[in-house]
């Protein structure tokens, strides 16, 4: 989820949101990694 959108969402700026909800948002970018190649993978 882009973090412009959910920024939107919650009323903040990035920036703020960022800042707020950092500890919330490291270490998901494997999370993310596993889900892209999930989804890659029933692509022929």
């Amino acid at each position: 989820m882009p973090a412009t959108q959910v920024a939107e969402w919650a009323g903040h700026s990035v920036e703020v949101l960022l800042r707020i909800y950092a500890k919330y948002i490291a270490g998901q970018d494997e999370a993310a990694k596993r889900r892209i190649s999930d989804a890659l993978r029933g692509i022929d």
